[in-house]
């Protein structure tokens, strides 16, 4: 969970464009919009939550391995970082 004030305005900055866009869409409906415009709509909604919770995952993946860590590599021989990299790729591919 995003924690410094700076990672928390660009978070609630995603969720208002969320919002919107689910009011968008709420309007869409609403005014009898055809399937295919309702569909991409959806499409580009369901991107901005699975991009949100992307940056949510990275967030407490870094707080799970490296500030409770304190240094400390959580897998010995592995970067931190590197371990991270992986992971959010692979949870990435997966939120697609």
């Amino acid at each position: 969970m995003p924690h410094s004030d700076a990672e928390k305005k660009k978070v609630c900055a995603r969720l208002r464009r969320i919002q919107g866009q689910a009011q968008a869409l709420e309007r869409a409906v609403i005014a009898g919009t055809d399937c295919g415009a309702l569909l991409q709509q959806l499409a580009a909604l369901r991107g901005a939550a699975t991009g949100l919770m992307a940056e949510v995952m990275e967030s407490h993946l870094r707080e799970t391995f490296l500030q409770s860590s304190r240094g400390e590599p959580h897998n010995p021989g592995i970067d931190p970082e590197a371990e991270i990299a992986l992971l959010m790729r692979l949870v990435r591919s997966y939120l697609k």
